[in-house]
């Protein structure tokens, strides 16, 4: 299944840095994402676009996470000449991965 069956998201950005939030549609999601969306397999999953780290933050309160992705935007809003210098299309690339079914 698709990663935009389980959540939606939200971009943002700060020079080279962007940051993507996961939202889960349902809390009841929340542990099985935990488990499936790694660091390192949204990394795979934009290894075309990041270029540097990749780190998970964890927010179980409201059943989303905050993905920081460093070195990932060309160079920064202003110093790239990339049509998507804010990184907003990359939310959309991420709710197109492909993730294991919740088993309940």
């Amino acid at each position: 299944m698709k990663l935009r069956e389980l959540a939606h998201s939200r971009t943002g950005d700060k020079g080279n840095t962007l940051n993507i939030s996961v939202i889960c549609y349902d809390a009841k999601n929340y542990e099985h994402l935990c488990t499936v969306l790694t660091p390192e397999r949204v990394k795979a999953h934009l290894r075309d676009v990041v270029q540097g780290e990749v780190a998970r933050y964890d927010l179980p309160a409201i059943a989303a996470f905050n993905f920081v992705l460093g070195n990932a935007l060309g160079g920064g809003v202003t110093r790239s000449l990339a049509l998507d210098a804010h990184g907003k299309s990359l939310s959309s690339s991420l709710m197109d991965l492909d993730v294991e079914a919740p088993t309940a």
